[in-house]
């Protein structure tokens, strides 16, 4: 992980959140060192971070280094540079080196065994690595590796931790303690143990407990690899065993710290040792882990009493022992009475000399000084590497008496001396010395012989003797020759050696590696001393499937001989995934092997194809093929009869049928006295097995989830009241017999017999062969009609990933899957229109492979994709397209590690959605149910479907629905029409003496034709055998030609108006014309009239308007071409050459009126007139000819959704917003204008409450009661009763 920014580093927002304060700030300069300083304004002591200027070393300086001493020990997490201020110098490449002492260094290797960190891309920023396990240590170094080309070695650092308590214990070999638990014995369901460790010895016991009920645990060193036992007891009544050993690490024999954690919580551990973590389940049934008495550390005490087998005890140095929360080594120091001693353990950690130089340079090599002229020649070294082939000594003699070469070649030793005039004297000794471990040689040679000893062993050295002559050489040369030849000496022309060398003596005297370093003794280039670099690249194995992994020093490759795969990392499958795969390959029946899973990890394994014309049939046998007899099953010891099948195990038969359309597996149940799944309490006596080891209560012939056979359905069993045969329990043979076909519940795996305990009571059984066809993978298809996504899981990536899936799309862009975590991702994409993109971080920032088409992607065909990536190379492919591979540089890591659901169809947050079908999408030999996460009310449908299979509008008049998966449109490029739906008529006047002239054949295309003999060659826009014609047209005259295609040859086609008005189809192919009535009445009513026309060979179909149509045949003798046809006229015909004589009869004056729609196969002439298409010119015109739609036909309404019509308004009014004071001052203005008319209004009605009255200052009259109007004043006051109250209230 690695973070870059400037400013001030604030630890508080670190990842880890504690032990990351910063150590390098607060130490005196003294703590700084270098190996040089540019000048005195570049000295080790500024090269803290944010610093005034930085360190930067003496250009003569060859192997600068900057050196941090911690004062003490310290958890070291992260490690940060920058450049020199203000200048341009700062590291682009670095390496790190820690240790204890200054004189032992081992360097840090990332995820990858790459030693090598990225650094600065400017001066002032930082840029943080977090190390991905901490380091121990006091001492820390780095070498610069490369810097900026313009400036020079500029560096300030910054290294973040916290202080290490450290309790250690040394062990010599001959010493252990034991810690005692409190009680005699100790079960627990959860275990937590760490410590750390160093030692220079390949083997040795870390730790060992055990118990008297067959538990154990043991830590222990088996050829520099750790290895832990562990056992949480087995039992007889159990066939498991409960042992389980898992190795982890590598050449752990370095002398330096190495850091152990161990957790246990019942069955499932974590083993964790520097930063590679190993996760696994324990072997058995049982969770606890039972100890007796006492666990031991460094050894064992008194192993005869253990029953431990034999191990050596660790020689080395342990601390911090945490066993459970009791710190053993604090116990220990204080001698507390549950601690006991073996020997004697002590309380420091002793450093037995260790040297190493390490050789990993081009062109590296030691030269060191030996004594002339001596007739015995001793030397003596030890080393180790990986590499096959390396030159590790030579010398040349005095007095030119030749030379002698030490050569490591494919893992031994050879020496080779020459002399003039001589034959070469070549000889070998040891073998798979190229192993990574360390090796001694001897090499001790006199006059006439010579003595190879490797590893001390007395019975592995090589004795030659051989007539020449030895006078030692004052100089030798180790691990290559410097250049050039002539001048040195050095005249070996092998290759050098790459790995670590120690313990040099030449003459029997130690070379002194202090005077060497300092160049006062000999010389050396490209060398680290004191430090071995060397690094297991196969330990993880990153080849996968079994492959096996040969490495060099700097690279490992994989040999995938044998494990049915291939590729960088043995990844990709050798073999198809199913037969119908190998049947669609041109395979015929027989013995297949087949790879359900791909790059899974399951292994492949043979079936049996039965090749049939329309599918394949995939077959495999198995051992329960004839039947078994059961006698003496009860429901409580029942008899488990499990199915094994021929090559594969159960994991793989159900792959197959989980990857298969359908499958069919016969089953059949015979039995005497013995029932099947009748029982008192519900549970059958007999069951089958089947994928994930589930039960199933349903026999044969009858479906899921009930618990019947097929006579139970078919209702006609032996007994009426049960529904299997076997249930009546009769003392006769009846058979239960049919197919299981439900794909989910297939393989059958075992068959449970439960019921033949009784007197007289058997019963067998069979399983016939799992039968399946089809891939249901491959087809598993959604469609993404908007921008939706589909979540899955988080994909689970180890060290390759491989992704395949096919596409359909009309779109521009869009996103088709993504994953992502805290810094890594994977992307692929659709680009553009003509590139699909693998982006992706996996630890080396952003990169990314395009693959470009001269051809779209997006033209809705089927596009197939795939990508691939590992620790070689990452590479991708479209259809058959070649691969676009980028190899990856040596010592990658693949960093994948995602904390988010995969994204499908879009990118997070539904960013960049893609919009159309995907199907068969497999990632890593998986294939993600994509039509089991469909819904449709987001917008993915099942299968590949889109709008054009029900569009809402259908496109008109032969336009051309285009998918676009969001929405459609409609191709009218074929159509006469235009506009949205191909329903606008595109038309013309034609004033009477107006002609259009389209030319179809020109006549130097019609001779080249004629010449070339290309008979059957359709001609562009016409096929010879048929003509699709249709137009609408308004007239009100008559005779008229409203079309007309002539030929080169007498062969025509007309259309015409006769004198009555009537409509006529002439027709001339090779004899005379055939004439056929289209109306009887006329048409010359000036209103629209469609016509369509279409002929196929000798049949013709014909429609005017909307009466039916008329079918109708010509001739057997007529010929059924129109052949060559030149023009096509509309409104007059003025060919040149003879015209029927009919046609001149009815072509004068010429047409008046309107022509629409017209359309002539694919010829659209009037729409290339006005609405053209491309330059090229292909019609004439005579006349005026004034675009119209007087001629179109009054088509049926079209119900067009509001949100497909471009008119649509909506019935919404629009809102005006009003912001700011106006908005206020408006409303207040509109409120009191409400509030005046308001008053108004109260003032109108207090005025006029005396409605239809008024009031007067006259007199009232003074009535006559008696008077004999009164009946009349009384008739006339009825209809005033406002009145009659105003005159009673007065």
């Amino acid at each position: 992980m690695c973070q870059s920014g400037q400013g001030s580093f604030n630890h508080s927002l670190s990842p880890t959140g504690h032990c990351y304060d910063d150590l390098v700030a607060p130490l005196y300069s003294s703590s700084l060192g270098a190996s040089s300083r540019y000048n005195i304004l570049y000295t080790p002591g500024f090269a803290r971070l944010y610093s005034s200027s930085g360190w930067s070393p003496d250009p003569r300086d060859k192997q600068p280094w900057l050196q941090i001493d911690l004062m003490q020990k310290h958890m070291i997490n992260a490690v940060a540079t920058q450049g020199t201020y203000n200048t341009r110098d700062w590291l682009t490449h670095y390496t790190v080196l820690y240790g204890d002492h200054p004189s032992s260094w081992k360097p840090f290797f990332q995820r990858g065994s790459n030693w090598t960190f990225f650094g600065n891309v400017n001066e002032s920023g930082v840029v943080i690595h977090d190390l991905h396990y901490p380091i121990l240590a006091r001492y820390l170094r780095i070498i610069p590796v490369g810097w900026n080309p313009s400036g020079k070695i500029g560096l300030r650092l910054g290294l973040f931790g916290c202080p290490y308590r450290s309790d250690v214990l040394y062990f010599d070999g001959d010493d252990a303690i034991s810690y005692r638990f409190r009680g005699k014995t100790v079960s627990t369901l959860q275990d937590t143990i760490s410590f750390n460790f160093k030692t220079l010895e390949r083997d040795g016991v870390l730790m060992h407990g055990e118990g008297s009920q067959g538990d154990y645990i043991t830590v222990e060193l088996k050829q520099a690899q750790l290895v832990l036992h562990i056992s949480l007891g087995s039992s007889p009544l159990h066939s498991s065993e409960g042992h389980t050993t898992v190795t982890v690490g590598s050449l752990l024999d370095d002398q330096h710290w190495h850091s152990l954690h161990i957790d246990r919580y019942g069955q499932h551990v974590n083993l964790s040792l520097d930063g590679e973590v190993k996760h696994f389940r324990c072997n058995g049934d049982f969770d606890q882990l039972n100890l007796d008495t006492e666990v031991f550390f460094g050894g064992v005490v008194n192993q005869e009493k253990q029953r431990l087998v034999y191990r050596q005890n660790f020689r080395g140095c342990i601390e911090n022992i945490y066993f459970n929360g009791a710190h053993i080594a604090d116990l220990a120091r204080r001698k507390k009475s549950n601690i006991r001693f073996e020997g004697r353990v002590g309380h420091y950690c002793e450093n037995p000399p260790y040297a190493p130089i390490t050789f990993a340079g081009i062109n590296n090599y030691l030269q060191v000084p030996g004594i002339p002229r001596r007739n015995r020649m001793s030397v003596s070294f030890k080393f180790r590497s990986w590499d096959t082939v390396g030159l590790l000594m030579y010398t040349s003699f005095a007095d030119r008496l030749g030379s002698l070469e030490m050569v490591l070649s494919e893992g031994q030793i050879n020496v080779s001396i020459a002399q003039p005039g001589k034959k070469k004297l070549e000889f070998a000794a040891g073998y798979r010395l190229n192993d990574g471990f360390w090796h001694s040689v001897l090499l001790v040679a006199r006059d006439g012989s010579a003595v190879v000893t490797i590893d001390d062993d007395d019975g592995a050295e090589f004795r030659v003797a051989h007539p020449f002559q030895l006078r030692t050489g004052s100089q030798y040369f180790f691990g290559g020759c410097p250049k050039p030849a002539s001048i040195t000496g050095c005249l070996s022309n092998q290759t050098t050696f790459h790995g670590c060398l120690q313990m040099i003596n030449v003459d029997a005297q130690p070379v002194d590696l202090e005077l060497l370093k300092y160049h006062r003794l000999g010389k050396y280039s490209d060398v680290f001393f004191d430090m071995c670099g060397i690094t297991d690249r196969c330990t993880p194995n990153l080849c996968e499937h079994g492959g096996r992994c040969l490495q060099s020093w700097d690279d490992f490759i994989c040999i995938c001989d044998l494990t049915g795969y291939k590729g960088e990392t043995c990844h990709k499958p050798i073999y198809k995934e199913s037969c119908e795969a190998y049947r669609l390959s041109g395979k015929t029946a027989g013995n297949y092997t087949i790879d359900p899973d791909g790059s899974g990890p399951l292994k492949p394994f043979t079936v049996y194809c039965d090749m049939r014309e329309d599918r394949a049939w995939t077959i495999i046998r198995h051992n329960r093929h004839y039947a078994t007899r059961v006698l003496g099953s009860s429901v409580d010891r029942p008899y488990l009869g499990a199915v094994e099948y021929w090559n594969a195990s159960w994991a793989e038969v159900s792959a197959l049928a989980n990857a298969s359309e359908y499958c069919e597996q016969r089953i059949e149940f015979s039995c005497y006295n013995s029932r099947l799944l009748n029982t008192p309490f519900g549970l059958p006596f007999s069951f089958w097995m089947g994928r994930h080891n589930q039960r199933h209560y349903y026999w044969g012939g009858s479906r899921p989830g009930i618990q019947r056979c097929a006579c139970g359905l078919d209702k006609n069993c032996a007994d009426s009241r049960f529904f299997c045969n076997c249930d009546a329990d009769h003392a006769l043979w009846r058979v239960d017999k049919g197919l299981l076909n439900f794909v989910d519940h297939l393989p059958v795996t075992q068959v449970v017999v439960g019921d033949t305990n009784r007197s007289s009571s058997e019963a067998q059984f069979l399983v016939g062969p799992l039968r399946c066809y089809g891939d249901r993978n491959t087809w598993n298809t959604v469609s993404f009609n908007k921008g939706a996504v589909l979540l899955f899981p988080t994909f689970q990536v180890n060290q390759s990933l491989d992704i395949s899936f096919y596409f359909k799309t009309t779109s521009l862009s869009g996103v088709f899957l993504e994953n992502s975590g805290y810094k890594n991702y994977i992307r692929v994409e659709l680009n553009t229109t003509r590139d699909v993109l693998f982006a992706y971080d996996i630890g080396n920032g952003h990169e990314n492979l395009t693959v470009s088409s001269i051809f779209p992607f997006n033209n809705d065909e089927w596009h197939w994709v795939q990508a691939e990536l590992n620790v070689k190379m990452v590479r991708l492919r479209v259809d058959e397209l070649p691969w676009v591979v980028r190899a990856a540089p040596p010592q990658t890591y693949v960093q994948l590690e995602f904390d988010k659901p995969l994204h499908v169809g879009a990118a997070e947050h539904k960013m960049r959605p893609f919009l159309g079908c995907l199907r068969g999408l497999r990632m890593n030999g998986v294939t993600l149910n994509l039509e089991g996460k469909a819904n449709e009310t987001e917008g993915v449908r099942v299968n590949c479907t889109g709008y054009c299979q029900n569009p809402r509008v259908p496109c008109q008049n032969s336009g051309l629905c285009v998918e676009r998966y969001s929405h459609y449109t409609c191709n009218c490029s074929i159509s006469a029409f235009d506009g949205p739906f191909c329903n606008r008529d595109i038309g013309g006047y034609f004033e009477e003496g107006t002609w259009v002239r389209y030319n179809i054949l020109s006549a130097s295309l019609y001779a080249t034709h004629e010449f070339a003999s290309i008979v059957s060659q359709p001609l562009p826009g016409y096929n010879l055998t048929s003509e699709e014609v249709s137009f609408s047209f308004s007239t009100t005259s008559a005779p008229a030609v409203l079309l007309y295609v002539s030929s080169f040859v007498k062969d025509y086609m007309a259309v015409l108006i006769k004198d009555d008005g009537s409509l006529q189809l002439r027709y001339q192919l090779g004899t005379s014309p055939y004439v056929f009535a289209l109306t009887t009445k006329p048409v010359t009513d000036g209103r629209p009239h469609r016509v369509n026309i279409t002929r196929v060979h000798r049949t013709l179909y014909t429609q005017v308007d909307f009466f039916p149509v008329m079918e109708q045949q010509f001739s057997l003798f007529v010929d059924s071409k129109l052949d060559s046809p030149k023009n096509l006229y509309l409104g007059r015909v003025m060919e040149t050459g003879v015209i029927d004589s009919e046609i001149q009869r009815y072509n004068t004056p010429g047409f008046s009126g309107c022509l629409s729609g017209v359309k002539f196969n694919t010829i659209v002439p009037l729409k290339s007139i006005f609405r053209p298409s491309s330059t090229m010119v292909h019609y004439n015109i005579r006349g005026e000819l004034v675009e119209s739609n007087c001629a179109s036909m009054p088509l049926s309404t079209m119900p067009i959704p509001p949100e497909m019509d471009p008119w649509y308004m909506g019935t919404e009014f629009p809102h005006v917003h009003d912001d700011g004071w106006t908005g206020i001052i408006i409303g207040f203005v509109i409120f009191l204008l409400l509030l005046l008319g308001g008053l108004l209004v109260l003032l109108y009605l207090y005025y006029h409450r005396y409605k239809g009255s008024y009031h007067t200052n006259e007199p009232k009259a003074i009535q006559d009661y008696s008077s004999a109007v009164k009946p009349l004043a009384s008739r006339k006051d009825q209809n005033l009763p406002q009145i009659l109250e105003e005159a009673k209230s007065d």
